[in-house]
């Protein structure tokens, strides 16, 4: 594979190209890992960068057909949008549908607009492990909105919030009252709250649930990187495409206070920092599953637990015995 030559077709902006990368970026191979590596430091050199923001909410809120709506309005913009829309895996066949593309069909013929399912591969958070490496790539191949959809797990879906400049979460009309509003988690994460679905018979209860997490967002305590009056709660209608250009106009409001204070780039240092912490740590692990003396002792230690010879607590300080030496 000639890395310099896909590199080259992504910052051209070439579609096969584009998904020939994220293919590589997301591969688990060794050999894979040393190319996606040699790719990703080549884009990087160019330092483009767009607008990232993570999207989330349950299974059945709307996710897709919010993104298909509010990326056909950006495109209307003049913009160009790159959705990652994850798939949960199952944890029995290790399989996904990978069916969001299908759920998009206005968007997905829009020369203006690349949609890239992938599978989640149990990996927990509600992202792809690999991620935030295919939202390099889109960056360099002159995208100016990357849109990351999470898999809809709920409460502990804040692992996008690492990778995302802006954290989104959709709820659904009459989804709960303010004591759901201040749970910790994910409602800590997010930056805007949009409830969906402000349509037809549910737009009384969806303005009626805005005003509820309105309510709560006040009781949250502030972050340094929010202006006085975010996050917000807004309301929206995927649907009848109302209130999106509000939500972008709030969107880009943020963005904008961030950058002037100096919060967007110091995130983007700390996000960085994180990813290469999570690779160390996925690094180590990968070691306990390869084959040699480390697998074998694994084994072994997971027998006599099952035995019940000895506590899991013990067996696990002894496999930490092992990695120091």
């Amino acid at each position: 594979m000639d890395i310099q030559a896909l590199a080259q077709s992504v910052q051209n902006g070439e579609r096969r190209g584009l998904a020939r990368a994220i293919t590589l970026v997301e591969s688990a191979r060794a050999d894979h890992r040393v190319k996606a590596a040699e790719l990703l430091e080549k884009l990087a050199q160019d330092g483009k960068q767009a607008l990232r923001i993570g999207l989330s909410g349950t299974p059945g809120v709307g996710k897709s057909t919010f993104i298909e709506s509010f990326g056909m309005s950006l495109i209307a913009k003049g913009l160009r949008v790159a959705v990652l829309a994850v798939d949960p895996s199952s944890t029995r066949s290790g399989g996904s549908i990978l069916g969001d593309k299908t759920r998009m069909d206005r968007l997905s013929r829009e020369a203006a607009a690349f949609i890239r399912p992938s599978p989640s591969q149990t990996h927990l958070g509600g992202v792809a492990r690999r991620s935030r490496e295919a939202v390099a790539v889109c960056e360099a191949a002159g995208f100016d909105v990357v849109l990351i959809e999470t898999v809809g797990v709920g409460q502990s879906e804040t692992v996008v919030a690492q990778m995302a400049d802006l954290f989104v979460l959709l709820l659904a009309p009459a989804g709960g009252d303010e004591l759901q509003g201040v749970k910790r988690g994910i409602m800590e994460m997010a930056d805007l709250i949009l409830i969906n679905k402000a349509d037809g018979d549910l737009k009384a209860a969806a303005t009626r649930t805005m005003a509820d997490y309105a309510g709560a967002l006040r009781l949250l305590r502030k972050r340094a990187q929010d202006p006085s009056d975010f996050p917000k709660a807004l309301a929206v209608s995927a649907l009848e495409e109302n209130g999106l250009d509000q939500a972008w106009n709030e969107m880009n409001a943020l963005i904008e206070w961030r950058r002037d204070n100096g919060f967007f780039e110091y995130t983007r240092a700390e996000q960085a920092r994180f990813w290469f912490e999570e690779d160390v740590r996925q690094s180590l692990l990968a070691r306990l599953s390869q084959a040699g003396a480390l697998r074998d002792a694994m084994d072994d230690l997971g027998s006599a637990v099952a035995r019940g010879d000895v506590t899991s607590a013990f067996a696990a300080q002894q496999m930490q015995e092992l990695l120091r030496k």
